[in-house]
């Protein structure tokens, strides 16, 4: 489905919470995730470790706890009505990580070459530490071959996608993987690289104005929202449920809202439904902000609260274009709708090695081979 927003629509610019990670804490944390890369015993058959190894996974689980504080303080979610947390001050330069790899497959590649395995691996472990201080990170069977962390680069051939492998497109907001009820709770965003200053967008739907009536007609459950297309076929054979776009999860916090245009069939609502969503999709762009990251800056998305995309840029693939790093995080505490329990989620399902089980990290399995090719885009757009 097509993007209902037009691309030459203007961005509003509203305040993002900022938070400061103070200057000893960002290097502890880039210290004990240097200590882990080269101090954790290679298997017996010389092959180099990878990130989904048990192994490092259980040290960072146990070592969290020995960074600094500060960290969790500024990794919590955002306390403000937008949504959205900046956190700066981690400690990280443009040119330490080498080119912008051509594609995330790429980056996975180098990262387990060890003739080539930059501090890129280093800060996938910085990321895994930051996520693990704000709950439990988690990652896709479908996505980036089941990866924690994912990488987003502009990919030749995929400029007009709607996927965060595209540039020349503008990517329509949207609350991240919509249709699953396991989606994540909060997105973390880190810059490597970003020398055009290429804008991410949010925006809060504690910041629309709507009227009784569509807001009414919007918390009905109506339409479904469905996996976008690089999940693959086969989707048919599950019954797609109405979900509700907005609902008060705490009547105290204000609304929450399951919102993706691209992959709604708005087409199948009445005109009173299309109305009233058309009515918060321009509110939604009303209140639009934007985050244009540098490198050492972490952008914190509440899910439930906020949605995001990117504005268009032109990518040069030599080496130099934007660069970030992703993680899904799970936050124990949070409860939604007790609904959503009935959901299949169309039979996609999570990687979630942090996840308690009698007091330890669940085990990984691999994703099958039929997921492991597609990359849901991750952090703009599925």
């Amino acid at each position: 489905m097509k993007s209902v927003l037009s691309e030459r629509k203007t961005l509003h610019r509203l305040d993002i919470e900022r938070r400061e990670l103070p200057p000893a804490a960002g290097r502890a944390v880039r210290e004990l995730a240097r200590e882990m890369c080269t101090t954790l015993d290679s298997p017996a058959d010389g092959t180099v470790r990878a990130l989904a190894d048990p192994a490092l996974l259980a040290r960072i689980d146990a070592r969290v706890a020995d960074l600094p504080a500060e960290v969790a303080v500024a990794m919590r979610p955002p306390a403000t009505a937008a949504g959205a947390t900046i956190v700066r001050g981690l400690p990280l330069t443009d040119d330490e990580f080498g080119p912008t790899p051509p594609s995330w497959q790429d980056a996975a590649s180098w990262s387990r070459d060890a003739t080539r395995r930059c501090r890129s691996f280093e800060l996938d472990i910085v990321m895994l530490l930051l996520a693990r201080s704000a709950g439990e990170p988690f990652g896709w069977h479908g996505q980036q071959d089941g990866r924690l962390v994912n990488n987003i680069v502009p990919a030749a051939g995929h400029e007009h996608e709607q996927s965060g492998a595209s540039s020349k497109t503008l990517l329509s907001p949207h609350t991240e993987d919509a249709f699953h009820p396991q989606r994540a709770h909060l997105l973390m965003l880190a810059c490597l690289r970003n020398p055009d200053r290429v804008g991410t967008t949010v925006s809060s739907v504690r910041h629309v104005e709507l009227d009784a009536e569509h807001r009414r007609l919007l918390s009905t459950p109506t339409l479904p929202i469905l996996p976008d297309v690089s999940y693959g076929s086969g989707h048919e054979q599950y019954a797609p449920p109405p979900l509700p776009t907005l609902w008060h999860a705490d009547q105290a916090e204000g609304l929450t809202l399951r919102y993706d245009p691209a992959y709604t069939p708005l087409d199948d609502a009445d005109p009173e439904f299309r109305c009233a969503y058309e009515q918060l999709t321009a509110e939604l762009e009303r209140v639009s902000m934007t985050a244009a990251l540098a490198p050492g800056e972490v952008l914190l998305v509440d899910n439930d609260v906020a949605v995001h995309g990117r504005v268009p840029f032109t990518a040069r693939y030599d080496g130099t274009d934007r660069w970030l790093k992703r993680v899904n995080i799970r936050l124990p505490e949070r409860r939604r709708r007790a609904e959503e329990t009935e959901e299949n989620g169309y039979g996609q399902r999570i990687v979630a090695p942090f996840r308690r089980n009698g007091g330890e990290p669940a085990r990984m399995t691999a994703p099958s081979a039929e997921a492991a090719h597609h990359d849901r885009g991750p952090v703009e757009h599925s």
